[in-house]
């Protein structure tokens, strides 16, 4: 069996396909290979995928560069040319301060902004997931805020520290260190539900601000499979994706699992693919 990883090898994406090979080899008891087909940020790794013969031995480690890539006319394919197999993990937004800011919570932030005081929020990079993250926030909060990409969001947490930015919107798991450092501070996290590392930061929704939005990876397949191969692929990487060995895997790395299957999973592909491409829009990135 190969499970084709669309990034290269070393990275976080690349990481849990190796970890879920290992796990998926004991249970289907025969190999599980990683094959890295690289380039287009992700576009032609997925582009194999969904050509891949359907017959249940190739699975595609997809990402949220499924929703992001085709609105912006990087890939020849959307989401509705795969079977959504399922969801492993999803790793909200986190709306982030320094530790002198003057704000504790998203409305007081929001207040700050509508003071005209326009605050400068730091990014991964224009059209990337944590840029159209900040562009969801003053969106639904109605402010005004500055855009300021970087190469990465590791540069983007540097600049906040140093005083050059006013807020990021990254991953909790990047800005851990530094939480527990005291050196920033937590005002929201866009998930349904509070996390586990960071149990006394509210989700936006508990403060009335409608952010559910993201990062993720999950599994897809060509169109096609076999309904018998299909269901003994989402069983057998369901029990991976809930095995005590994952679990130690993401608590490790930082990584938030979020195991979703079928239906569900592509409601949740289909309402981020609607919400990335409104927001492309009005920041101008697509037509």
């Amino acid at each position: 069996m190969t499970l084709i990883c669309p990034f290269s090898p070393g990275g976080g994406t690349d990481l849990l396909a190796r970890k879920l090979a290992h796990e998926a080899e004991k249970r289907f008891a025969k190999p599980v290979l990683v094959s890295n087909i690289t380039g287009g940020g992700g576009a032609i790794g997925h582009a194999a995928g969904r050509i891949a013969p359907a017959d249940g031995h190739t699975v595609l480690l997809t990402t949220f560069e499924l929703v992001s890539l085709p609105v912006q006319g990087l890939a020849p394919f959307t989401y509705r040319d795969f079977d959504l197999l399922m969801l492993l993990n999803m790793d909200p937004a986190a709306v982030a301060v320094r530790s002198d800011f003057p704000a504790d919570s998203l409305a007081e932030f929001v207040q700050y902004a509508q003071q005209g005081k326009a605050p400068s929020i730091g990014n991964s990079g224009a059209g990337a997931v944590w840029h159209l993250a900040a562009a969801m926030l003053a969106d639904r909060a109605q402010i005004p805020v500055i855009h300021v990409p970087f190469n990465g969001a590791s540069q983007a947490i540097t600049a906040l520290i140093g005083g050059h930015i006013d807020a990021v919107t990254v991953s909790p798991a990047e800005l851990k260190t530094y939480v527990e450092s005291g050196q920033i501070k937590l005002l929201g996290i866009m998930s349904a539900d509070r996390l586990k590392s960071f149990p006394e930061t509210p989700t936006c929704r508990e403060q009335d601000f409608d952010l559910l939005f993201g990062t993720w990876r999950g599994l897809a397949l060509p169109e096609g499979v076999p309904s018998a191969s299909r269901d003994i692929l989402r069983d057998t990487f369901h029990e991976v994706a809930q095995s005590d060995e994952l679990t130690a895997f993401a608590a490790q790395s930082g990584m938030n699992l979020h195991p979703l299957t079928g239906k569900a999973f592509r409601a949740m592909v289909e309402q981020q693919a609607q919400e990335v491409a409104v927001t492309m829009k009005k920041l101008g990135l697509v037509q």
